[in-house]
């Protein structure tokens, strides 16, 4: 935390002496980019019964009080604790709502900042296809998304997952390459290869997806 240029960790240290208020700014600046995570996550099945919201203040609330111990031995960036967090809080409510009727332990991805839920193919294929569709093209964009969806399961979940965090919840590639627990230079490779399987997918489905992305 030496090099800390956006004043960040100097910041969290004033509020951590008595200062709510700039720690409340600070986190409501990363809500935008922890709510794409939360909503890209969130099981289907729950949509309607929890809001990203309330997953993101929860963490926020948790982030408050374990403070002082992130300050100690701050191993990662500040924002990167905070998707920590709201990570951990998502994985506790898809257990405690689905229980037995979650999906199989691949569906979680263990990753090198601990187990997170996956960016599932459905949720991809979802982002993808982006807008809503006319009418007309609805059934069209259906089958569309059932191609894609199964296509995406064919591909490395370690492929699907760098194509979340930096297409859809818009990390850095420094910061995707501490949550995998990459290089930079490594991250970079797998992010090129991962592109290049996505086109070959658009690429190979009935008469292309290029009309379809947002």
């Amino acid at each position: 935390m030496a090099d800390d240029p956006s004043g960040t960790y100097r910041l969290l240290r004033q509020a951590a002496q008595g200062d709510p208020e700039r720690l409340g700014a600070l986190l409501e600046q990363h809500r935008p980019r922890l709510r794409r995570m939360v909503a890209l996550r969130l099981d289907p099945r729950l949509h309607g019964r929890i809001d990203p919201s309330d997953v993101i203040q929860e963490a926020y609330l948790e982030a408050s009080a374990r403070l002082a111990e992130y300050l100690r031995q701050p191993t990662m960036p500040f924002f990167l604790w905070l998707r920590f967090l709201a990570g951990q809080k998502l994985v506790t409510l898809h257990r405690h709502h689905l229980g037995r009727q979650m999906r199989d332990a691949g569906r979680e991805v263990s990753l090198y900042r601990g187990r997170l839920p996956e960016a599932s193919s459905a949720a991809l294929a979802a982002q993808l296809l982006g807008h809503e569709a006319r009418p007309s093209e609805a059934a069209v964009r259906a089958e569309l998304k059932v191609r894609l969806q199964e296509t995406l399961n064919r591909m490395d979940p370690l492929d699907r997952e760098i194509l979340a965090l930096r297409h859809f919840e818009q990390l850095t590639l420094a910061e995707t390459a501490q949550v995998l627990g990459l290089t930079e230079s490594g991250a970079c490779r797998r992010h090129l290869r991962a592109l290049k399987r996505l086109k070959e997918i658009l690429s190979g489905l009935p008469g292309g997806l290029g009309d379809w992305l947002p």
